[in-house]
């Protein structure tokens, strides 16, 4: 951490606890279900190419809203993640095999739908030698061919395979979003046996080494248990390692197997927290309950074009 960097104190005002109100959310995490047939359509186009997004899979409070606008953040590898992190709703265990004709299929689906950002993401995938890297590679060039779009990828960690990572680095989206996640004394937690702190913090700058050009991203989540003086801590490490931008969200629990919600963070807060990242130096913040990795990513990507 860079001990140099100083914060502020927030007062804190007590927000819902999520295990006193395990069945109500607080007022300010209800919102309206967007209409009309874009819903459908983006839907309906996924189901028709055989394609899975991590709206749905990972069960996003922002799907209808973003379906609504004709977007969705693409989620490539399957449906099936090897790792039993904590809080994500995507299905896990054994996957299936590769569809080659993967990339072409979400190329497709950017161009129909119209999108000037495409986001990429994908599950974890430590059964294959490169976690999914040339896969990556491949998605990037055929929707970057067929779009002319700027792409954003949203990578697993490729733990212990730096040459994995520098093959997805080739392909060189215009941002590279890899969340942190949460504080590193919730990783194991969080995040399971095989996620490494230090590790993530060395993969969002080998990034910046090899092509300073591309724009890095990390997010949190919060109301995992996680202190004020311990999310600073990792805010000044994501800017030590040249982080340009950051989303910070609430995590909401997906099911009743996931781990619990253990307070909800009210709206000031959020703002508070995202004040104090634009001021230690990150270039664009993205701060709300509602934030999420991808969630309004071309008007951030924009912001920094």
């Amino acid at each position: 951490m860079n001990t140099q960097t100083s914060f502020p104190e927030l007062p804190i005002v007590e927000a819902p606890s999520a295990s006193n109100n395990h069945r109500r959310l607080p007022d300010w995490l209800r919102r309206e279900v967007p209409k009309g047939n874009a819903n459908h359509f983006t839907q309906g186009l996924m189901e028709e190419l055989g394609l899975e997004t991590v709206c749905d899979n990972a069960k996003c409070p922002n799907r209808m809203e973003c379906y609504s606008q004709l977007t969705a953040t693409f989620m490539i590898l399957g449906n099936v993640c090897t790792r039993p992190c904590g809080f994500c709703a995507v299905g896990r265990g054994k996957p299936d095999k590769l569809e080659d004709d993967e990339p072409q299929r979400v190329a497709e689906a950017a161009y129909r739908l119209g999108l000037k950002h495409v986001v990429i993401t994908s599950v974890t995938r430590d059964d294959l030698p490169d976690g999914g890297a040339e896969h990556y590679y491949q998605c990037v060039t055929e929707t970057r061919e067929r779009t002319g779009a700027t792409i954003e990828v949203l990578t697993p960690d490729f733990v212990d395979n730096p040459e994995a990572l520098d093959r997805v680095i080739e392909s060189a989206p215009e941002v590279f979003n890899h969340n942190v996640e949460t504080v590193p004394r919730l990783y194991r937690k969080v995040r399971g046996p095989k996620s490494r702190y230090r590790w993530t913090l060395g993969l969002l700058r080998r990034i910046k080494e090899l092509n300073p050009e591309i724009k890095t991203k990390s997010g949190l989540m919060l109301g995992l248990g996680e202190t004020h003086e311990e999310l600073f801590d990792v805010l000044a490490d994501l800017r030590d390692h040249n982080v340009d931008f950051l989303t910070l969200g609430q995590y909401l629990q997906p099911g009743h197997r996931y781990l619990p919600v253990e307070r909800y963070i009210p709206p000031y807060e959020f703002s508070f927290l995202g004040d104090v990242a634009k001021k230690i130096g990150f270039k664009k913040v993205a701060s709300g309950p509602f934030v999420r990795s991808s969630y309004h990513a071309r008007d951030m990507a924009e912001a920094e074009a």
